[in-house]
């Protein structure tokens, strides 16, 4: 399956700790893919040392980088790349990409592996709004309009909304799923229960969820991914 067509993802941090037994009802759950993503204390030995316990398992498996001083690209199927694209420092649109580039000295298997996403980060209070400075207090129509630059004018593949650690307006992903096109519509955040996987699937084309296999366990994962699927 591509990535295109994937609709539930389970997003595992590398700072965080799984309990023995989750990585095996993770895989078991249906979830379409494993991606590897935080904000804080990402390092290429804890990225390693995570990709060596999900690897065994018959899932696609996506890289996110936190910045380009931890990018794993060997052994994962996908590397997706954010850009903030409602940051107020050109840092995180731009400046860490190049940095990555510079720092690769040209050896970036540029193709299929490679997948930009446009982040509209809306939780002033997540790790990730805080560090990338991104102006969170959005209308939905502003969330649209900027998923309609994402979508038509930069031709992001993947536009990710993102609440990161609590759960979002529905009204704000459904105005936002009305002004895409052709992008691929990801939501992420506070998704703890089938009753919001459901209400949020009604809108994105693919839900992430995180947190709630860290705070509830892997039981919780399998009723989200029955969910949408």
């Amino acid at each position: 399956m591509k990535w295109k067509d994937w609709v539930h993802v389970t997003k595992l941090d590398p700072d965080k700790q799984l309990k023995e037994g989750d990585i095996d009802a993770i895989a078991a759950s249906g979830t379409d893919a494993l991606m590897l993503s935080g904000t804080l204390n990402v390092t290429k030995e804890n990225l390693a040392a995570l990709q060596k316990q999900v690897r065994a398992y018959d899932l696609p498996l996506v890289m996110e980088p936190a910045g380009p001083e931890a990018v794993l690209m060997q052994g994962v199927d996908y590397v997706f790349v954010p850009s903030v694209l409602n940051t107020t420092d050109v840092t995180w649109i731009v400046g860490k990409h190049k940095t990555w580039v510079q720092m690769a000295k040209g050896k970036i298997p540029w193709g299929e592996q490679i997948v930009p996403e446009a982040y509209i980060v809306l939780n002033p209070d997540s790790s990730v709004g805080k560090v990338t400075r991104s102006a969170c207090g959005l209308s939905a129509e502003e969330v649209a309009a900027y998923t309609a630059v994402a979508d038509h004018y930069f031709h992001f593949p993947i536009v990710y909304i993102e609440y990161s650690g609590m759960f979002g307006n529905p009204e704000v992903v459904k105005a936002a799923s009305a002004a895409i096109d052709r992008a691929v519509l990801y939501y992420g955040g506070g998704i703890n229960s089938a009753e919001k996987a459901a209400t949020m699937g009604k809108y994105a084309d693919t839900i992430v969820v995180g947190n709630a296999v860290y705070d509830q366990g892997a039981a919780v994962l399998k009723a989200t991914v029955d969910a949408v699927q």
